[in-house]
């Protein structure tokens, strides 16, 4: 009777790796190390031009007593544009820091603690699948609510911190509300709609950082840390 060598058959069970195959899987982490340290690198300097940018618009404004607050407001216009290319970016970095990360988990965690690799689990399919059929792990949204939460949210802040400012104290203390809302005019449209379209601005962006909040904990309970990267 025809017997089939296990190891030629692709169906049979694999309980560990050969010497050269965890030398691969090693140099493979350190690429994978090495790329999420890049794209990292890279929303540093993006979250470095908001703040240089927003530091402009408050030394402009803030320059002389009949300064304008129109560049606190356009500003924002900026801090927008490179809140999306960052959100862009940190969904390349999650990429690389997800499979980094399940490397580190599942190879060498396991390999340092008993030198059993466990690929009984099928985690190493679950890397093959991601190498495959490459999709990003979080959706745009999501990864604009985080970036808001770790640094945007702080800027958008200070920005509407200093535009508040900029109306109720510089160059002189408001005496009225009516006060107030003239120095906000812009051109011919009322400062009152100004401070409104600053307050939805500013509940807009906290309520995405809230929802990709609240979306990251719901993700974290249904997927399971065995079963899928992210």
């Amino acid at each position: 009777m025809d017997t089939q060598d296990p190891e030629m058959d692709p169906t049979s069970q694999r309980n560990n790796l050969t010497a050269a195959e965890i030398g691969a899987v090693a140099h493979l982490y350190r690429g994978e190390v090495y790329r999420s340290t890049i794209w990292r690198t890279r929303l540093d300097t993006t979250t470095n031009w908001a703040v240089v940018t927003l530091g402009v618009a408050l030394s402009i404004s803030f320059a002389s007593p009949d300064a304008s607050p129109l560049p606190l407001i356009l500003v924002g216009v900026l801090i927008i544009l490179f809140l999306n290319l960052e959100a862009r970016r940190y969904r390349y970095f999650n990429v690389w820091r997800a499979r980094a990360r399940w490397l580190e988990t599942h190879f060498y965690a396991p390999l340092l603690y008993d030198g059993d690799l466990h690929m009984e689990e099928n985690w190493q399919q679950t890397l093959a699948n991601d190498y495959m059929k490459p999709v990003y792990h979080v959706s745009f949204l999501t990864a604009i609510g985080r970036r808001i939460r770790r640094n945007y949210l702080w800027i958008l802040l200070i920005q509407s911190l200093a535009f508040v400012g900029k109306l109720v104290v510089h160059p002189t203390p408001v005496t009225s509300l009516d006060e107030m809302f003239r120095r906000a005019d812009v051109g011919p449209i009322p400062g009152e709609w100004i401070v409104a379209f600053g307050l939805c601005y500013l509940v807009t962006w906290a309520g995405l950082a809230i929802w990709s909040k609240k979306d990251d904990a719901n993700r974290a309970k249904k997927r399971g840390a065995d079963t899928s990267m992210g």
